[in-house]
């Protein structure tokens, strides 16, 4: 692991690849990124969660919240073009991609500017 800077230097955003999630079981994903926003970071994910994933995540969020010490998240996803990554025989059924970028922080720290199908703002603080 790289060293990491004392906190009062800034927001550390941490970009999480599709591959190391693909490996964890969906407690595991929770735990990781809960434990990364609970440090004050931006927890960035390449292919997101799956929609039972993300109401889990907010489930065990909701469990956490304490008035002193983490006041939960804020997530915001957006799904990647679908039409270059899905097969003819997946669009004609209906399937649709998992792969979608999600956004996630304490929810002191983030808000969301604007939101679309290509774009996500937000204003990130130190708190």
């Amino acid at each position: 692991m790289a060293e990491v800077k004392d906190p009062g230097d800034g927001v550390q955003i941490d970009l999480i690849s599709g591959e190391r999630m693909d490996g964890l079981t969906s407690m595991e994903k929770i735990r990781t990124i809960l434990d990364g926003v609970r440090d004050g970071n931006i927890v960035i994910l390449e292919e997101g969660l799956s929609p039972d994933e993300e109401s889990r995540l907010i489930e065990v969020t909701m469990t956490e919240i304490s008035p002193d010490e983490f006041n939960g998240i804020e997530i915001e996803t957006y799904p990647k073009s679908e039409a270059a990554d899905a097969s003819i025989l997946d669009r004609i059924m209906g399937k649709q991609s998992a792969k979608k970028l999600t956004v996630i922080g304490p929810a002191n720290q983030i808000e969301t500017l604007h939101k679309d199908e290509t774009l996500i703002s937000a204003l990130v603080s130190r708190k």
